[in-house]
């Protein structure tokens, strides 16, 4: 059972991996028409929510596969609050992501929700990333 919980665990990691390029795809949607800026932003707007579900998956698995090992208080607490952190940057970045949506079609301008989403999306980056390497390394704290 411990394998295909690590597994699923992995699985939704991967469906996290998308937030990494996510700043990235920020920086670079200013220059697109705005047809392509559309349809970017409602690609995003769907795999953000294809990601929460991964973290729902990484909810789950995580408490079984911390209930099988032996991990320190202190690692316990950090992962728990990178992932909250991470859970509530997603959720807030769908009302900025719909707005643009909605301004683009209207031909507003997004410059606004464009900077929100940027900030947001290296948050999201930074807190995958320092998620990533305490799994990997949980001896560390």
């Amino acid at each position: 059972m411990f394998q295909v919980m690590l597994f699923l665990h992995i699985i939704g990691a991967l469906a996290l991996g998308f937030y990494l390029v996510l700043p990235f795809v920020f920086g670079a949607v200013g220059k697109l028409s705005l047809a392509a800026q559309e349809g970017t932003l409602s690609a995003v707007k769907s795999l953000n929510r294809f990601a929460q579900f991964g973290l729902v998956i990484q909810l789950l698995t995580g408490g079984y596969l911390i209930g099988k090992g032996s991990y320190s208080v202190a690692w316990m607490i950090v992962v728990v609050v990178l992932f909250l952190l991470i859970g509530a940057l997603g959720g807030v970045m769908a009302k900025p992501l719909k707005l643009a949506v909605a301004s683009i079609r209207e031909n507003k301008g997004i410059a606004a929700e464009t900077a929100k989403l940027r900030t947001l999306s290296v948050l999201l980056s930074i807190s995958v990333i320092l998620i990533s390497f305490l799994m990997v390394f949980s001896t560390i704290i």
